[in-house]
């Protein structure tokens, strides 16, 4: 593969061996930036690197030198939505932490890459044993590592008994409002937030010791 020299600057002697290059920022970011458009465009099925490079004013090598394939470029930028990295609500009650929780991923779902890639990759993962590992990887992670802290929190305080599944408490959190950002499209307010985490909390309480 071919250096792209408009891809590249020279890193600083004192950080990097003679010859090194670090990527720009700026085209990592007008790459992001072309796949939503791509995305919207023409949906991840049809989407291809030649596209995005257009898009984004670069060389296809520019692309590659960052993602091996559109399926890792798109999952990097789901992850970045899907709540990873993001700290465990700590607000000193099961109702507040769920309800924070569902800010969080209510946000998440609104941002046009996961309103327009999600779908598409669920198609994806149905077709593909890889890809739909992948995707669970890119989207669960985050989200799991969540739950169980919240699920945690709560039996230590004496909110929840012990046994109670971080994986059914995300089904609960995530699943109504996913079908309703989604999938049915319809708004979500902030009273159907404070209505869902009263029912995901007794849904949790009335869950005791489910597996």
């Amino acid at each position: 593969m071919t250096t792209d020299p408009a891809d590249t600057v020279a890193a600083p002697a004192r950080r990097a061996p003679a010859g090194a290059a670090v990527l720009r920022e700026d085209v990592t970011a007008a790459i992001r930036d072309a796949v939503v458009e791509e995305l919207a465009a023409v949906g991840f099925s049809r989407m291809s690197i030649e596209g995005i490079a257009r898009r984004a004013g670069v060389g296809k090598t520019a692309v590659y030198r960052r993602w091996k394939s559109k399926l890792h470029l798109v999952l990097d930028l789901v992850g970045a939505f899907a709540a990873d990295g993001l700290p465990v609500p700590a607000t000193g009650s099961l109702y507040g932490d769920v309800r924070a929780l569902l800010e969080v991923m209510s946000h998440v779902l609104r941002h046009p890459v996961a309103s327009a890639v999600i779908p598409d990759l669920l198609v994806e993962a149905a077709r593909n044993p890889e890809i739909a590992e992948a995707v669970r990887g890119a989207l669960l992670d985050g989200q799991h590592r969540m739950a169980q802290g919240i699920v945690a929190d709560a039996v230590a305080r004496g909110e929840l008994p012990e046994g109670i599944s971080p994986d059914h408490a995300l089904d609960l959190l995530i699943g109504p409002l996913y079908w309703r950002q989604v999938v049915v499209r319809d708004a979500v307010t902030t009273t159907h937030l404070d209505t869902l985490a009263h029912q995901v909390v007794a849904g949790l309480k009335a869950a005791e010791g489910s597996p």
